[in-house]
């Protein structure tokens, strides 16, 4: 494992020293000690990705393309070792990291790898004898700040597309899961990404995150974590008038209507909540179900979700494992303490496993709880295996309740009914819908949200968008001085 912070091509100690506690979630066991960077570590980085954007720019496209994919095929070859040591910081399964996050990653550093000279320009018709032509040009210096969930792919969604499009990069995992991102710097280095083009600073949020914030030879900030930090990003920003992409919160509606096909509601429900131990922005948070279907449905689902194998995640046969942080944890469960209090009924879980082996870790079973739409713990983000239930008896008051709150991230449906599906769908609020399914992502296809939860894209062309600046350029092609000119 990498413990330095990766700067200039080199893995260096922080310049005071200074270490963070890596803890293993499963038994709060210590990982490793990492290097801790601060603004002065960060300014460091920033000179480093200046110096290294002049030559990166002017790289064929294609080059950088190559390089891209070059990772790719390294990530592959480094498949286990990246799923164990993910597994290892997150407390992600072993069984899904090893086939969803690191094959992800691979997929997303080859989709950009492939973009790189794909990318194209345009030309604007305007008036005889002129040609006006329109490039994307990199922003230079981007900072970047990635969450603890899923940290391995989330570097990959912010990285690819950002030096593809030509830009050098200083980016802050986060300090409880650093150590895949670490691990990907030093695959760069060894498949020969010139030094300064990356540069990876673990550390927090109120040092080195702001730094990267407020730092003005930074162009762009791209941000995904808390609609409460993301606030405070768009603010910090502000005083640099520097660009800034926000991928913030969620509280999917996941609305099951009375004709959907209800064994495969179930278990698409199951992974969209459930999965990650529903850590996830775009978790499937709120059942929105068929009154006359919900007694059937509920019953299918409490077991389901009582037979799902909580453990430890190294486990190749565990399906749910710790929540990433003790502080998470106490998180999740004070959010099932506000549940009953405001007259919820917990259908299922609502507390840590029984299990002795796994007393020591940050385990909270899936939980499942009967609430009113309008309570706290149905319009707040948990970010745990905790899903509210509520019933509906018409599409329209379906709608009402999944639009209520103010995220507007992801939502799903589940209809064998054609037209209502495309209608709900689009009357949805959200950045992305899944119909008869959940939870689904391509590094082809946006990803981002609206209202509290965000603005701006991951993936697709439209990351590509993200991370370049449209110029105008004007030739006049007749080589005349124009008439409204005078002559002399």
């Amino acid at each position: 494992m990498q413990t330095q912070l990766f700067i200039g091509g080199e893995f260096v100690d922080a310049e005071d020293g200074g270490r963070l506690e890596v803890l293993d979630p499963h038994d709060c066991s210590l990982l490793a000690n990492v290097a801790e960077a601060k603004a002065t570590d960060v300014d460091r980085a920033v000179e480093a990705a200046r110096e290294a954007s002049p030559a990166w720019q002017r790289m064929a496209a294609a080059d950088r393309g190559r390089l891209l994919l070059r990772l790719a095929d390294a990530i592959e070859a480094d498949a286990e070792n990246l799923a164990l040591l993910e597994t290892r910081d997150t407390g992600h399964p072993l069984r899904d990291t090893r086939n969803l996050d690191v094959p992800r990653t691979a997929a997303t550093f080859r989709y950009f790898g492939g973009m790189a000279d794909k990318f194209q320009g345009s030309v604007v018709p305007v008036e005889p004898g002129f040609l006006d032509y329109v490039t994307p040009e990199p922003l230079g210096v981007v900072g970047q700040i990635v969450p603890w969930n899923f940290p391995v792919m989330f570097c990959s969604w912010k990285m690819a597309p950002a030096l593809a499009a030509g830009n050098t990069i200083v980016l802050k995992p986060a300090e409880i899961t650093p150590m895949s991102a670490l691990r990907i710097g030093e695959l760069m280095a060894e498949v020969g990404f010139p030094a300064g083009v990356v540069n990876i600073v673990p550390g927090y949020g109120h040092s080195a995150g702001q730094r990267i914030v407020e730092h003005p030879d930074i162009a762009k900030v791209s941000f995904t974590g808390s609609t409460t930090v993301g606030k405070k990003v768009a603010q910090g920003a502000a005083e640099t008038l520097k660009q800034v992409h926000l991928e913030l919160g969620g509280k999917g509606a996941n609305i099951v209507f009375s004709d959907a096909n209800i064994p495969a509601a179930v278990g698409g429900t199951a992974f969209g909540i459930f999965h990650n131990q529903g850590q996830a922005c775009i978790a499937a948070s709120r059942l929105i179900i068929h009154e006359a279907i919900a007694e059937e449905f509920l019953e299918r689902f409490v077991t389901l979700a009582q037979s799902i194998k909580v453990g430890d995640p190294k486990d190749p046969a565990t399906e749910m494992g710790p929540l990433t942080s003790t502080l998470h944890r106490d998180r999740v469960l004070t959010y099932v303490d506000k549940a009953r209090h405001d007259g919820g009924t917990v259908l299922t879980g609502g507390q840590a496993p029984t299990d002795p082996g796994l007393a020591q870790g940050c385990y909270v079973e899936p939980t499942v709880v009967a609430i009113s739409p309008d309570a706290e713990v149905a319009c707040e983000e948990v970010f745990g295996p905790f899903m509210t239930v509520h019933t509906f008896s018409t599409d329209d008051e379906a709608l009402a309740i999944a639009n209520a709150v103010d995220y507007g991230l992801g939502g799903g449906l589940w209809t064998t009914n054609l037209s209502r599906a495309h209608r709900v769908a689009r009357e949805l609020r959200a950045g992305m819908v899944w119909i008869n399914s959940y939870k689904r992502v391509n590094p082809g296809s946006p990803f981002g949200g609206v209202g509290s939860s965000g603005y701006g894209r991951e993936m697709g062309f439209e990351a590509m968008r993200e991370y370049t600046d449209p110029k105008a350029i004007w030739v006049n092609v007749d080589a005349q001085i124009p008439p409204f000119y005078p002559r002399g």
